[in-house]
């Protein structure tokens, strides 16, 4: 009993630390962002001019409709593709359908940094770094290849006698995938949804590089070009990064419950 407590408290005060560790720099982020600059560098008390100043130097509500914009339009087709594609990978099996299949788990190995440039050079060609579709386009060829072996796992585990029922009572494959399975995958397109939403939105790389007008900037880009100033505001990039991360915690904290069951329904079947 004594040895069962000892274990028991050691992981509390473990757990505890790491909490704190990663708590920590978004504790430094509120505290810093109710501070002016001079009270950043030591001068005493707190104020709200941060927050007054980043609604001037970013046009912040403008910035996160695009964020909004670029998302929505991005996981949209992420999801078309995913569902469908999963759905015909796990249920409508053809010769080729494994070969498919490593394709997909092999280009989730693909690092982003390896295929950025020719990606960015075909954009270029394509006249489609002056608007949105240049950053959706690529943050849907990124996500669809995890979102299709998340909905491939989930499909799978649909019973194939419940395909099969409806398919003998007259319904088409189509009416299957839109009246059956797509119902009962909400889970797992919960999940994707949330995922996907999280990484875009937090994304500087692909949005910096593809959305070269400014009218076009998401708030992450906005930020990234506010840090690249020759004099840097830390209370004023503090303030904008809480609000570019408000968003992503709130969908977190709002699909949490539905995020791990779909990530455990899906790939654990």
């Amino acid at each position: 009993m004594k040895r069962f407590s000892l274990g028991r408290g050691f992981t509390f005060v473990l757990m505890l630390t790491l909490a704190f560790i990663m708590l920590y720099p978004f504790i430094f982020m509120i505290n810093t962002s109710f501070k002016s600059k001079a009270q950043f560098f030591g001068a005493p008390g707190h104020s709200l001019l941060s927050w007054q100043k980043v609604f001037t130097a970013l046009p912040v509500g403008r910035q996160l409709i695009n964020s909004t914009i670029v998302c929505a339009g991005a996981i949209l087709i992420i999801l078309a593709v995913s569902s469908l594609a999963g759905f015909a990978l796990a249920k409508l099996t053809f010769r080729l359908s494994p070969i498919f299949f490593l394709g997909i788990v092999g280009a989730m190995l693909i690092p982003l940094q390896s295929i950025i440039i020719p990606a960015y050079i075909n954009a270029s060609h394509l006249h489609l770094l002056t608007g949105y579709w240049g950053a959706i386009l690529l943050y849907s060829a990124l996500g669809t290849p995890f979102a299709t072996f998340l909905m491939t796992s989930y499909f799978r585990g649909l019973p194939d006698d419940l395909i099969e029922a409806a398919v003998v009572d007259g319904l088409s494959y189509t009416a299957v995938f839109r009246k059956i399975a797509l119902p009962l995958a909400i889970p797992a397109l919960v999940t994707i949804v949330v995922l996907q939403f999280i990484q875009i939105w937090d994304d500087l790389l692909v949005g910096l590089l593809f959305l070269q007008n400014q009218d076009y900037r998401t708030i992450t880009v906005g930020l990234g070009a506010l840090a690249a100033g020759r004099t840097t505001d830390i209370p004023v990039l503090m303030a904008g990064s809480i609000i570019s991360a408000i968003p992503a915690i709130i969908v977190y904290l709002i699909f949490q419950k539905q995020l791990v069951n779909g990530l455990t329904a899906g790939i654990g079947k």
